[in-house]
């Protein structure tokens, strides 16, 4: 029989433990994420573990529901290094998701078999510079024209997670029959890396890229699901990525809690340990307020997907009011630690600035809030 999301979980935490957590302090970890040397061994090491993906099915297991992914995401996120590691990280992780859905049989046993084993790294290029595509997707500038046997794209695309040495890409441009995905392999000279960003965020393996499409040929074979349809794929691989996040991340704001409730029943001031004092006090007790709202409107939003239902607003929900009080429980920490808040000597300093950048990854709080607001109206306007 397949082993309990319990045991799962437990062993999962054991290995972030042992393994993973000692390598955070490893200079392959620089501010581009993780060196591909440095992946490579989490990943042999997970897959030692029986841990790579463990939430995807195979031969011996069914996939895990939405509920339990966020446990087991949750126990991997306790470093940020963990989903890595498990190959369970953004965007790999959502597009496993999307080719598991939309991609053709040929697709899959080309691109998705690679992905799952950890063995490649993929991009999603959707985000574009100079006024085109971020969070209204229907400003895409990027272009797909038909040519005999295929598609020729050109365009520009920024921080674009991981391309810096990923094995392949899921793009999406403008047609005339509307937005469409494609595949593409990245080492095509057409495929040009302009240049990494230096961002707030460090965790993902290669960074975050400018990209230029040169006028990229793309054969038929390789349109992802449906030419016209790719505003509705990114919906079927944005929602549940956006609850992923929220499930990593609650471990790595879990974590900052436990050394900062450590650090301030160990360190004293004016004569009794930092805990004692209501204004740190007061701040643990916040965090533990915060965590279980995250937690429990995670596992709520899950269900919802369990359940077959498309959670576009119940994950707008989510990301708003988890990746706010995660960013809150960072914020905390780093206060309570003082002086060590500030430094690398713990990991709370990085986990507080993935945190601010993942309250505008996967779209700003402010964008959450207007979609919401919109369906209210149209709820009303609806009304009898």
């Amino acid at each position: 029989m397949p082993e309990t999301i319990d045991t799962l979980a437990e062993r999962t935490s054991a290995f972030v433990r042992d393994i993973v957590i000692p390598l955070e302090q490893d200079e392959r970890w620089g501010g581009h994420g993780p060196s591909a040397e440095l992946v490579e061994e989490l990943r042999c090491a997970a897959r030692a573990a029986g841990l790579v993906a463990p939430h995807l099915a195979a031969a011996d297991r069914p996939a895990l529901s939405m509920r339990d992914t966020a446990r087991l995401f949750r126990a991997a996120g306790y470093s940020p290094l963990g989903p890595v590691a498990l190959n369970i990280a953004a965007p790999d992780e959502g597009n496993m998701h999307l080719l598991e859905r939309v991609a053709s049989d040929a697709q899959k046993a080309e691109r998705l078999e690679t992905l799952a084993s950890g063995k490649a790294r993929s991009v999603f290029l959707m985000t574009e510079p100079d006024n085109g595509a971020g969070s209204d997707p229907s400003l895409l500038k990027t272009r797909a024209e038909r040519v005999p046997g295929g598609w020729r794209i050109s365009g520009r695309k920024w921080l674009i997670t991981g391309a810096t040495g990923a094995r392949f890409a899921i793009l999406m441009a403008a047609s005339d029959e509307g937005a469409t995905m494609f595949l593409s392999d990245m080492d095509r000279p057409e495929i040009v890396i302009e240049r990494v960003l230096d961002t707030l965020d460090s965790a993902l393996p290669g960074g975050h890229a400018v990209i230029r499409l040169d006028d990229l040929f793309v054969a038929d074979a390789d349109v992802l699901g449906e030419v016209g349809q790719g505003l509705r794929y990114a919906q079927v691989r944005l929602a549940p990525a956006r609850l992923t996040h929220c499930m990593r991340w609650t471990g790595a704001a879990q974590r900052a809690h436990d050394i900062a409730a450590l650090h301030a029943c160990e360190r004293t001031a004016f004569g009794k340990p930092l805990i004692d004092h209501e204004g740190v006090g007061f701040m643990l007790a916040d965090n533990l307020i915060d965590l279980k709202t995250a937690e429990l409107l995670t596992d709520w939003c899950a269900d919802i997907l369990d359940a077959g239902e498309r959670g576009s607003q119940e994950s707008s929900m989510a990301k708003v009011a988890v990746s706010e009080a995660l960013y809150r429980v960072a914020d905390r920490c780093v206060q309570i630690l003082g002086g060590l808040g500030v430094t690398r000597d713990t990991i709370v300093e990085r986990v507080f600035r993935e945190l601010r950048a993942f309250r505008i990854y996967d779209g700003p709080s402010e964008v959450h809030r207007w979609s919401i607001a919109a369906k209210i109206k149209r709820d009303i306007a609806a009304q009898p």
